[in-house]
Protein backbone atom coordinates (compact mmCIF):
# COMPACT_ATOMS: atom_id res chain seq x y z
CA UNK A 1 0.00 0.00 0.00
CA UNK A 2 1.37 3.41 -0.97
CA UNK A 3 2.18 6.06 1.64
CA UNK A 4 2.69 9.78 1.08
CA UNK A 5 6.24 11.05 1.58
CA UNK A 6 5.08 13.72 4.00
CA UNK A 7 1.82 14.59 5.64
CA UNK A 8 0.01 17.71 4.37
CA UNK A 9 -0.76 20.03 7.25
CA UNK A 10 -4.29 21.20 8.04
CA UNK A 11 -3.35 24.78 7.18
CA UNK A 12 -1.96 23.85 3.76
CA UNK A 13 -4.97 21.65 2.97
CA UNK A 14 -7.42 24.40 3.96
CA UNK A 15 -5.56 27.02 1.90
CA UNK A 16 -6.02 24.84 -1.16
CA UNK A 17 -9.70 24.31 -0.47
CA UNK A 18 -10.60 27.99 0.00
CA UNK A 19 -11.25 28.36 -3.72
CA UNK A 20 -14.12 25.82 -3.70
CA UNK A 21 -17.08 28.13 -3.33
CA UNK A 22 -20.77 27.50 -3.80
CA UNK A 23 -22.25 29.46 -6.66
CA UNK A 24 -25.63 31.17 -6.51
CA UNK A 25 -28.49 28.91 -7.64
CA UNK A 26 -29.96 29.60 -11.08
CA UNK A 27 -33.51 30.87 -10.99
CA UNK A 28 -35.97 30.59 -13.88
CA UNK A 29 -39.33 32.26 -14.45
CA UNK A 30 -42.27 30.11 -15.56
CA UNK A 31 -43.76 31.34 -18.86
CA UNK A 32 -47.22 30.08 -17.86
CA UNK A 33 -47.58 31.39 -14.30
CA UNK A 34 -44.72 33.89 -13.97
CA UNK A 35 -43.58 32.10 -10.81
CA UNK A 36 -39.83 32.05 -10.02
CA UNK A 37 -38.34 28.60 -9.37
CA UNK A 38 -35.08 26.67 -9.49
CA UNK A 39 -34.07 25.07 -12.79
CA UNK A 40 -35.07 21.39 -13.14
CA UNK A 41 -37.37 21.56 -10.10
CA UNK A 42 -41.13 21.34 -9.89
CA UNK A 43 -42.94 24.11 -8.04
CA UNK A 44 -46.31 24.74 -6.43
CA UNK A 45 -48.60 27.56 -7.52
CA UNK A 46 -51.61 27.58 -5.25
CA UNK A 47 -52.62 23.92 -5.05
CA UNK A 48 -51.24 22.93 -8.50
CA UNK A 49 -47.83 21.37 -9.09
CA UNK A 50 -46.04 22.61 -12.24
CA UNK A 51 -42.96 21.37 -14.09
CA UNK A 52 -41.67 23.05 -17.27
CA UNK A 53 -44.84 25.15 -17.48
CA UNK A 54 -47.15 22.11 -17.47
CA UNK A 55 -49.50 21.03 -14.68
CA UNK A 56 -48.26 17.75 -13.20
CA UNK A 57 -50.71 17.46 -10.29
CA UNK A 58 -53.93 19.41 -10.32
CA UNK A 59 -55.10 20.51 -6.88
CA UNK A 60 -58.59 20.41 -5.43
CA UNK A 61 -60.91 23.11 -6.73
CA UNK A 62 -62.87 24.44 -3.75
Amino acid sequence: MAHPKSRISKQRKRKRRTHYKASAPQVATCPTTGEKHLYHHSYWVGSDLYYKGQIVIKGDEE
